[in-house]
């Protein structure tokens, strides 16, 4: 990766919807040879997915929590969070704790639901979250 392909990432980052012709200017490039440039980079797997960061408290999650969780069967737990609605995202740890789970409900009562639907899985410690420092993460590349 050069010092195009790294403006390419950071831009693509800050804006995933902007047009090649858009991305071709900033960078100084034509159209086709940044288009090719991004390919490039998706064909590598730099750059994995593109998708919509939704506002959760506008779709009904506003309830969030992260839940710590002292698992009694990883596997099982894993494929639990894979598989439920409200889980966002979960990350097998090292540590006293095995799982961090972040999820989001449209109510306390939802929250309780999932919790006790876990509980089955290890010992959830449970963190409802006030509010957030940073809503997207852009990874800087220099």
């Amino acid at each position: 990766m050069d010092e195009i392909d790294l403006k390419i990432i950071e831009l693509l980052q800050q804006n995933a919807k902007m047009s090649m012709k858009e991305l071709a200017s900033i960078i100084h490039l034509s159209p086709p040879a940044a288009t090719e440039r991004v390919r490039k980079l998706e064909d590598q797997q730099i750059i994995e997915n593109y998708q919509a960061q939704l506002n959760l408290k506008k779709i009904g999650r506003t309830i969030e929590a992260i839940i710590l969780f002292k698992s009694i069967d990883c596997k099982a737990l894993a494929k639990f969070c894979e598989e439920h609605p409200a889980v966002i995202s979960c990350y097998r740890v090292a540590g006293e704790i095995s799982y961090i789970a972040h999820v989001a409900t449209d109510s306390v009562e939802s929250l309780e639901q999932f919790i006790d639907a876990s509980m089955v899985y290890g010992t959830p410690s449970t963190n409802i979250v006030l509010s957030s420092v940073t809503e997207q993460i852009i990874l800087p590349l220099k």
